[in-house]
């Protein structure tokens, strides 16, 4: 889905990232299991909300973000 995000939210403890999106107007957590493909999700996420840019957004049956692209 296309959508732009509001906040951001990350953490110090390992793979804890969550973004809440527009679209859904909901909280949603980066799927861990890969330390940089969180990290990565995060980078163009962060990207995409200093930029005012819209991304689209994968999520698995759980509603985490699995995939991100501009």
């Amino acid at each position: 889905m296309w959508t732009n995000i509001n906040q951001i939210y990350t953490t110090n403890h390992s793979q804890n990232a969550w973004a809440h999106l527009a679209g859904t107007n909901a909280w949603h957590k980066v799927l861990t299991g890969a330390a940089d493909g969180v990290t990565n999700v995060h980078v163009v996420l962060s990207t995409a909300r200093a930029n005012n840019r819209q991304v689209y957004v994968a999520f698995d049956a759980n509603k985490n973000i699995t995939a991100v692209y501009m």
